[in-house]
């Protein structure tokens, strides 16, 4: 659920404490006390032993993605933690697994990432605000790299040479800061640095955040991190984190922050959060590590992946997937009535009235979204997030609409009603992951073209009738082969609120012409990032941003966090 338009920081907006030591919660995994690193009553880290092999291939993943999105979101996270619980009282033993809350949108416009209603993870604020450190650690981390290579530039021993003009890392800020996109750095005389172009990208958007995600021990952190391409020498040899001797510090910023942490539902469910990467610029999903772990320690392991099926779907499967083995056993395709209205062509003041044929207009989108996941051998079930203002007879719609394609449709009140409100969507879950593991079916192959990889995602799943790529995305795909980089996947930045590059398209647009403006290289993380349309890697600030409704009573009580 998205914040109120305009709450008032009081302490009726606060969320419920805890309810149970998080020693009681590691036990309904039977992890030993001894075994957590506690950080405080509420919270744990969960040291990486207890991930179990033979626990993960035997465990059910229940992945949960969704359709376009309005503004607001339409509710993964409340759905995931509403499964979750509703698998918990179907007597299964569950756990959810979710990504970290970015300061950024936290105080933006979408506000906290730990649910709504009654189906929520907490300690609420400790969650929203430097949970556990993790994000400080990948930002420390990531700006340490950027310090090593300004300081390589004034090197006079040991100078390998790296020409300033082709410098491609920028610094690291977990915030909305429109005004810190571009710089020039290094003013002031040659005491402080060589003068250059820079800026800031947001910490979700860090590859080291990615990197973070897609490692599963500290030999492939450090690895990993050695891998991240800086730019090129006066001599044109590309330079590399580890070519600067950077890689060993900044794995031991992260020593702490690759461990995941163990939380709880307000219903006492067992919640992993771990890692936070946006979805339409970066992969959008938890780490592989807390997947994992979650696999290990459950019977079933909910998860979320970002934005609609599109973006974090296509991402959870042809990046996190390929690069861990995993593969959901079910889908949970969340569905909003607002979200296919506004997708039917109905302005966000206008999606609470009635509009049954904007409904049926906007059920197209849905469409698409389920024919992407059976391209990949998925079946999915809609799990309509119910808001309280739906009608009955909209949702009576949407499931009849659902029904004459042949996919399972449940309407889900986990928002109102907590893990009871979603036993129904819950039950078709587990029918949905009974029988035998699924086969990977991937958009592409590694071995084919980068040009080719590109296409086969803009026609396949967004349905694009053509790729055109700008004079800088051909530059930037001949630097890519000379570094022997084309096998990279893909981690394709677009608009969200569109299967285009134009988030004005809405329903489902065919044979529309994507293009690609630049291609980025994350090395390290293992991809290269297409970026079609205006996509940036700093937000800024909405106009009335949830920053000004968050407060602090004078004892010490956080109010008007989302």
């Amino acid at each position: 659920m998205a914040a109120p338009s305009n709450p008032k920081p009081t302490s009726e907006t606060s969320v419920a404490a805890p309810s149970h030591p998080i020693t009681e919660i590691a036990a309904k995994l039977g992890i030993p006390a001894d075994a957590l690193e506690p950080y405080g009553r509420f919270k744990a880290k969960l040291p990486l032993r207890l991930i179990d092999p033979a626990k993960v291939a035997r465990a059910k993943l229940i992945l949960v993605s969704a359709v376009t999105p309005t503004p607001a979101g339409e509710g993964k996270t409340t759905t995931t933690i509403g499964l979750s619980d509703g698998l918990t009282r179907l007597g299964k033993r569950a756990v959810a697994v979710l990504r970290e809350p970015s300061l950024g949108p936290v105080f933006g416009m979408k506000g906290g990432a730990t649910g709504g209603g009654k189906a929520r993870v907490v300690p609420h604020e400790d969650i929203n605000l430097h949970f556990n450190g993790d994000f400080p650690a990948v930002e420390k981390a990531h700006n340490l790299l950027a310090a090593l290579i300004d300081n390589q530039l004034q090197k006079k021993k040991d100078n390998i040479g790296l020409n300033p003009l082709t410098i491609r890392w920028k610094r690291g800020f977990d915030m909305n800061d429109r005004a810190l996109r571009k710089m020039v750095i290094g003013l002031g005389g040659s005491g402080s640095g060589i003068p250059r172009e820079a800026g800031f990208d947001i910490t979700a958007a860090s590859e080291v955040m990615a990197i973070l995600c897609f490692s599963q021990s500290y030999t492939e952190l450090k690895e990993k991190l050695g891998g991240i391409f800086v730019g090129f020498t006066h001599a044109k040899k590309p330079v590399y984190a580890r070519d600067i001797n950077a890689h060993g510090a900044m794995a031991a910023l992260l020593k702490n922050a690759l461990l995941p942490n163990l939380v709880q539902t307000l219903e006492g469910t067992p919640a992993i959060i771990h890692g936070g990467p946006f979805g339409n610029i970066a992969q959008g999903t938890n780490t592989i590590l807390a997947t994992r772990m979650g696999l290990s320690l459950a019977d079933y392991a909910v998860t979320e992946a970002g934005f609609g099926f599109d973006l974090g779907g296509e991402k959870f499967l042809d990046l996190k997937c390929r690069a861990s083995g995993l593969w959901p056993d079910a889908l949970a395709l969340v569905a909003t009535i607002r979200a296919l209205k506004y997708q039917g062509g109905v302005p966000v003041k206008e999606l609470l009235a009635p509009n049954a044929d904007a409904l049926k207009r906007g059920f197209a989108n849905l469409e698409k979204h389920i024919e992407n996941a059976k391209f990949f051998g998925i079946n999915p079930v809609v799990v309509v997030n119910r808001f309280p203002p739906d009608l009955d007879a909209e949702s009576a719609l949407l499931k009849q609409l659902c029904t004459s394609i042949g996919v399972p449709c449940v309407v889900s009140d986990h928002f109102g009603k907590g893990g009871e409100g979603a036993k129904e969507a819950a039950a078709a879950l587990v029918e949905a992951a009974s029988g035998p593991k699924k086969t990977p079916q991937y958009a592409y192959e590694l071995n084919q073209s980068v040009e080719d990889k590109i296409t086969a995602l803009a026609t396949r799943i967004y349905g694009a009738g053509r790729v055109d790529f700008t004079t800088k995305a051909r530059t930037d795909l001949k630097t890519i082969a000379e570094l022997g980089l084309s096998g990279l996947a893909l981690c394709m930045a677009k608009t969200q609120y569109s299967f285009s590059d134009d988030a004005k398209q809405l329903g489902r647009p065919k044979g529309f012409t994507l293009t690609v403006r630049e291609i980025e290289i994350a090395a390290g993380a293992g991809f290269l990032i297409p970026i079609a349309g205006e996509i940036m890697r700093m937000p800024g600030l909405p106009e009335v941003p949830s920053a000004e409704h968050i407060d602090i009573d004078a004892d010490g009580n956080i109010l008007g966090l989302s």
